[in-house]
């Protein structure tokens, strides 16, 4: 989930990474507007001072982009006068390098806590930590879970009282889990440091880490990660001066503040921004030029003016998958840009396995499609599941063969009962129903063309050329379905 603030041009002010006002409190007016909603003696208000200091300084923050967690610092984005995006819980890495690979020139950094990238998000700062692609990560250490009522997390102290280890951390729960050196030993990380921020010497110190981090992505060098051990007085049960010399004398201990890798590599990141040309897309696809032929005359507007987005779920093996990736690859040949997102259930056969696809007039801004214009559904489960989705206007194809009962569906929603198993069984290749559903989905969505279809069937099927009479036979099969259904 994007977030995004209008500020007034009167009362921004050139340099500031932060809001003068902040809307969650009273809408930005009076003294609250100038309040967070962190509690008294919390370590993230120092933390993003000196974020928003060290962005200004580097003169970086009207291209930089911050990745919100979830947990403490989840309302991040009501201080930041910043490109800002809100992450599911642990996966801000994979975010912020999406936005990175999105936009070279950016600069993203993720701020996350010690639940959101220990625990949740671990798989995915260790993937970022050796892809080694430069971000900044700020990983805020307070040895609990704050946002959520005080639960052990992994950075939790041994012997520490939290509201799940009401006796303390003790031997089964484990050892508190030490993130920096984990990181650190990961060859793709450049450089890993941790700091707190009980006095002012470890104030400056913290701070000149940040910009360091900060400064490794500016410079395309690397991967950079800052600990900082806060504090956290409401669930340590302590006063701010006593969280202050519990982080000194006993965090500190279990965590060594201190360098802990940094690796000088030479500027290596300058990838080009991401096409969307239709050459370079054919390319990939290894489609050779001169034997595509285009015959779509218009983009189908009757659908969308701009985005058409289509469904197909079955049970695994029912073909959903070759089905969304052939009106992809045939969408892509007619040169309009098309995204296919699979989703695999867990069950192997039942169940359902969905895939998403969008035709975009000039380009698709998300991949996803919940609510779609067109569900093409092979199976009962997949049907209960997605019709109800389908947005007014839109259409629904279902295999009449398997399913008895045709679907509630949302006023307006045309729905086509089309047998596609009994076709493809008296085709004599159970495997062409999906085929079946194309050629169902073109005549009765008149999604492109029937021969641009045809064509990119030829095409993937040039190495089982066999199969492409049955194949042909089976599109028609689907057309004429629908065209005359029993």
């Amino acid at each position: 989930m994007s977030q995004s603030h209008e500020t007034k041009a009167a009362d921004k002010k050139p340099g500031a990474a932060f809001f003068d006002h902040f809307d969650r409190h009273a809408h930005g007016k009076g003294l609250k507007g100038g309040t967070t909603h962190y509690c008294p003696g919390c370590g993230h208000g120092l933390a993003h001072k000196f974020l928003a200091e060290a962005l200004v300084e580097l003169g970086v923050e009207d291209r930089t982009v911050m990745i919100s967690p979830v947990g403490c610092a989840v309302f991040l984005f009501y201080y930041f006068d910043t490109g800002n995006t809100q992450a599911a819980h642990g996966r801000a890495p994979a975010v912020a390098l999406g936005h990175k690979l999105a936009n070279p020139n950016s600069i993203v950094v993720s701020y996350q806590g010690d639940g959101d990238l220990a625990a949740i998000g671990l798989a995915e700062i260790m993937h970022a930590a050796q892809l080694g692609i430069p971000i900044s990560v700020i990983f805020i250490n307070n040895a609990i879970y704050g946002m959520t009522g005080g639960q052990m997390a992994p950075t939790t102290l041994p012997g520490q009282w939290s509201a799940t280890t009401p006796e303390g951390r003790g031997p089964m729960q484990g050892q508190p889990m030490h993130v920096s050196e984990v990181i650190a030993k990961l060859d793709g990380a450049s450089y890993v440091e941790r700091c707190a921020l009980y006095d002012q010497r470890e104030r400056k110190r913290c701070k000149a880490a940040i910009k360091k981090a900060l400064q490794l992505q500016v410079e395309g060098r690397g991967f950079g990660f800052v600990e900082i051990l806060a504090e956290c007085p409401t669930h340590w049960h302590m006063t701010s001066l006593e969280s202050e010399l519990h982080v000194k004398n006993v965090m500190a201990k279990e965590y060594p503040l201190g360098l802990i890798k940094d690796v000088t590599r030479e500027p290596w990141f300058s990838p080009a921004k991401p096409t969307f040309d239709v050459e370079r897309v054919l390319d990939v696809l290894e489609t050779e030029r001169d034997t595509v032929e285009r015959f779509c005359q218009k983009f189908p507007e009757h659908l969308d003016p701009l985005d058409v987005s289509i469904k197909l779920a079955g049970s695994g093996g029912d073909g959903a998958q070759t089905a969304a990736m052939l009106v992809t690859r045939t969408a892509i040949c007619e040169g309009y840009d098309s995204t296919h997102i699979p989703s695999y259930g867990p069950e192997s056969r039942g169940g359902t396995s969905y895939a998403d696809v969008h035709i975009a007039k000039s380009e698709v801004l998300s991949p996803a499609a919940p609510h779609p214009h067109v569900l093409v559904a092979f199976n009962a489960p997949s049907l209960d599941k997605f019709a109800g989705d389908v947005r007014p206007g839109g259409m629904v194809i279902y295999d009449a063969s398997v399913i008895a009962k045709a679907p509630k569906v949302a006023e307006g929603v045309r729905v086509h009962a089309v047998p596609m198993s009994a076709i493809a069984q008296r085709l004599g290749n159970v495997v062409v129903k999906s085929v079946v559903a194309l050629g169902a989905l073109q005549q009765a969505a008149q999604v492109l063309d029937e021969r641009s279809f045809l064509g990119e069937l030829r095409r993937s099927l040039s190495h089982k050329a066999g199969m492409i009479p049955v194949n042909e036979e089976a599109f028609k099969a689907g057309v004429q379905a629908v065209r005359t259904p029993a």
